[in-house]
Order: C-alpha cells, then sequence, then structure tokens
C-alpha cells in the first residue's frame, strides 16, 4: 500500500480555487426551495429537541438514525449505486425504502447523483466537488439542481432503476410518505418523538453523509493511489456505518467491502456478510488479491 504522504499530482494539499458562481442570487426552480425548507424544518426540529426531552425520544431518535442510515449505506449505496451485491426483491424495497426516511432524496435520486461522482470524481462535472469549495460539497450542491444538471446531464445513469415499479412509485410519492411517518411519529409520541426522531435522528445522518462527500476528499489518509483525492476519514466510520473508508472505497468501488482491515469498523459490511452466511446476499462483490496487489505497485511507479 502507498504512504499516505506522497504527492499524487491532484491538488491534495490543498483545494483549486475557482471563479465564484452568484450562487443565492441564481434563479431557484421547486425541487431546491422544498429541499432548503426540508433541510431547515430538520434543523428547526433540533432546537425543539431540548424542550421536550424524553430519554425513551432520543433512544428512538438514536434507534432511527442506525436504521435510516444503514438503509443509505447498504441500500441506496452499495446495493443500488454500485450493485455491489445481490438481494430478493422482498428484502431488497423495504431496506430501499426505510432509507427514504433520511430524507436525502427517492433511490432514483441519490444512485444516480453518486454515480455521476464517482464517473467525475473531483472535475469540474462532479455533483459536489470540493474543488468548488468546502460548503459547496458540504451541503450547497443540494439546492443547486440546474447546476448539476447543467454539469452532469439528464439523470440517464438509473435505468436499471427505472424499469422497476418500486422505485418509480417512490419517486412520485415521497412526499407523501415522509409526511405520514412523520404524522405517525407525532400521533404516537408528540412533539418529544417528532423532534428527536424527525429532526435529531435525521440531522444526524445528514451531516454524517455530508461529511463524507466533503472531508472525505479532503482530510484523511490514503491507502491506495487513486487517481482523485479521497481519504479515509477513520472517525467518522462508525457513525457512516464504514462509509468513511473513502479513499478504500475509490480504490475499489464495487466492493461490498470498505473497511479492508480488521480494525476498520464497517458495520454495513457486517450486515452484508450476515446476509450472504444466511443465503440472502448472493453475488457479493470484493477486490481480488491481484487487484490489490496492483493498486500497490501502481504507488511504487
Amino acid at each position: 500500500m502507498c504512504d499516505p504522504t506522497r504527492d499524487d499530482g491532484s491538488s491534495q494539499s490543498g483545494l483549486v480555487r475557482k471563479e465564484k458562481r452568484a450562487y443565492f442570487q441564481r434563479e431557484w426552480n421547486s425541487f431546491d426551495v422544498m429541499s432548503t425548507l426540508t433541510v431547515t424544518i430538520v434543523h428547526l426540529l433540533c432546537l425543539l429537541a431540548p424542550f421536550n426531552y424524553k430519554w425513551e425520544a432520543l433512544r428512538f431518535g438514536l434507534v432511527l438514525f442506525a436504521v435510516v442510515q444503514l438503509g443509505i449505506t447498504f441500500s441506496y449505496h452499495r446495493n443500488l449505486s454500485h450493485r455491489s451485491f445481490k438481494l430478493p426483491k422482498w428484502l431488497e424495497y423495504p431496506f430501499a425504502y426505510s432509507a427514504v426516511f433520511a430524507l436525502q432524496g427517492d433511490p432514483m435520486d441519490w444512485v444516480s447523483i453518486h454515480r455521476f461522482h464517482h464517473q467525475f470524481t473531483d472535475t469540474d462535472r462532479d455533483p459536489h466537488s470540493p474543488t468548488e469549495g468546502l460548503w459547496f460539497s458540504y451541503v450547497l450542491w443540494i439546492f443547486d439542481t440546474r447546476y448539476i444538471k447543467y454539469k452532469c446531464g439528464r439523470r440517464n445513469n438509473v435505468m436499471d432503476l427505472k424499469q422497476q415499479w418500486f422505485y418509480r412509485f417512490l419517486r412520485k410519492t415521497i412526499g407523501f410518505h415522509v409526511l405520514m411517518f412523520w404524522t405517525v411519529l407525532y400521533l404516537y409520541g408528540g412533539l418529544p418523538y417528532l423532534t428527536y426522531g424527525g429532526g435529531v435522528g435525521v440531522t444526524i445522518g445528514y451531516h454524517v453523509t455530508w461529511l463524507v462527500n466533503s472531508v472525505g476528499h479532503i482530510w484523511g489518509s490514503r491507502s491506495w493511489k487513486t487517481k482523485d483525492t479521497s481519504r479515509n476519514v477513520w472517525w467518522l466510520s462508525l457513525f457512516t456505518m464504514g462509509d468513511s473508508w473513502h479513499n478504500n472505497h475509490h480504490a475499489f468501488e464495487t466492493s461490498a467491502r470498505h473497511g479492508f482491515e480488521w480494525w476498520q469498523i464497517d458495520i454495513t459490511w457486517y450486515l452484508i456478510r450476515l446476509f450472504e452466511i444466511l443465503g440472502l446476499a448472493t453475488d457479493v462483490k470484493l477486490p481480488s488479491e491481484f487487484q490489490k496487489q496492483k493498486m500497490s505497485l501502481a504507488c511504487s511507479s
């Protein structure tokens, strides 16, 4: 494996300065406005949480975060985006549905953006490249759908999902499912469950995902000499369910396992491995020793 301190010629010592766009003065479409309102409301619910504290509500919020974050990493990311393993549809669809409540978009939207990120990593066409600034890669890109379309083109990279009725259904009805879930939270546990479940739990999920998109390309270690600025961020691994071993992931993007070393916590991989043992996860992709050796040899060239 390569020396993480070596310069690979990809501007890893700092971000590339680009001419700033008129971000806030641009024309905002309805999707941008709804995304902004959703993120704002979720964070406002967090401000109400201390005034509605109940231990069981806090516990519920943390459990909800773990469940929906696993939905993101297990389903949206490794199963749907990279097809790192296969599941029977009766198991695939519930996991994808659970990820909807992370409020990070429907499966087709999330997967399309992520596939574009890997296709155009750290270039001018990357949907959330840190070369456009830390805050842009962290969160601002979410509210600028026209710019993403300008850079990446139409969402023609998710035809495998568009052909399935379930994902078309979720795309058209995602707002209904979220409102229904929040209503159930309020009716069941009042403001404490709404603020800790719909607020605190979702907010934690937001920020750990955004940290991978941004910090995961700026600070951290490099185990493999990829052609991008991806980094392994060890202190995020528990919260991201293993997705912060980002350099590992970019080196072997179709791998179902991101934490290759025994000490690299990868909760998502543990779940995938369990399903594989049970015979429910099939075609589980892992890098071969030859592929790892090839990446290691690239470090000395």
